[in-house]
């Protein structure tokens, strides 16, 4: 037989259990009335304080920019060989085609040439300014040659005779003279060149191309005179009474006698 009191037990057990569940409920439901009296009421957040999004049509052009200037900065310093360098510059030669203005005759035989080469510093400053103010130094190398030449169209008349037997011929030669210098655009060029602040602002708004063409008729000027100073008109007329003993002899003549007016 069981014991009848354990029926019992569980009736007198199970209110217990549902006024302990009761009494927590109260707990809880007193310790929440007290947080609700004692406690301030939570505030919802400002609309204000919270962080701004930015707007798409700002962020749109803003990130095509960034990724624009990624890529220029890529194909400028060739990192993408396959991308084309969009700062690469091209060569486009407009020019029109040469015109032939005018034909000379010639008659020199130039019979020999120098090449020369001068540093040319032309310095252009203010008389009452410095020349960090105002003034331009510019160091120009050039390069060029000069001929010597005889003009054989000025021999006058006599100035070739032939013996009756055809075997000896005289020849008498105009002095060698010296043609234009010849500057070599080339070679030439300039090395450096320092100015002024005024100098820099005018040559920023417009260019001076007078000032490239001033320095090369200077630098032809001083070729000009180095050239004279030298033995090429001798080198020139030692040359062409060479030239012309060979080629008479070459003709028949035994006896050739090249000489030079004096």
């Amino acid at each position: 037989m069981r014991w009848p009191t354990n029926g019992r037990r569980h009736e007198t057990e199970r209110p217990y259990t549902e006024r302990s569940d009761e009494s927590d409920e109260q707990r809880t439901e007193g310790t929440e009335g007290t947080e609700r009296k004692g406690a301030a009421p939570r505030r919802t957040p400002d609309a204000r304080s919270r962080p701004r999004r930015v707007p798409w049509y700002v962020g749109l052009p803003v990130t095509l920019a960034a990724i624009l200037a990624v890529f220029l900065a890529a194909a400028k310093l060739d990192l993408l060989p396959g991308l084309p360098n969009p700062f690469a510059e091209r060569q486009i030669d407009r020019s029109q085609p040469a015109v032939l203005k005018s034909i000379q005759d010639m008659s020199r035989y130039t019979a020999a040439g120098g090449n020369f080469q001068v540093i040319v510093d032309l310095d252009q400053d203010a008389k009452f300014l410095p020349s960090q103010i105002l003034g331009k130094r510019t160091l120009y190398v050039a390069a060029g040659t000069v001929d010597a030449y005889v003009d054989l169209g000025e021999l006058a008349n006599g100035a070739v005779t032939v013996s009756d037997d055809r075997r000896s011929a005289t020849v008498t030669l105009p002095h060698a003279r010296l043609a234009d210098p010849a500057l070599d655009v080339k070679r030439s060029y300039v090395f450096s060149q320092q100015r002024g602040l005024f100098d820099r602002l005018g040559d920023f708004f417009s260019g001076n191309p007078g000032d490239q063409q001033k320095l090369e008729i200077l630098a032809t000027d001083k070729i000009k005179a180095a050239a004279e100073q030298t033995a090429l008109t001798a080198t020139a007329e030692k040359n062409t009474r060479a030239m012309l003993q060979n080629l008479l002899t070459s003709l028949g003549f035994t006896t050739v006698t090249v000489t030079v007016v004096r």
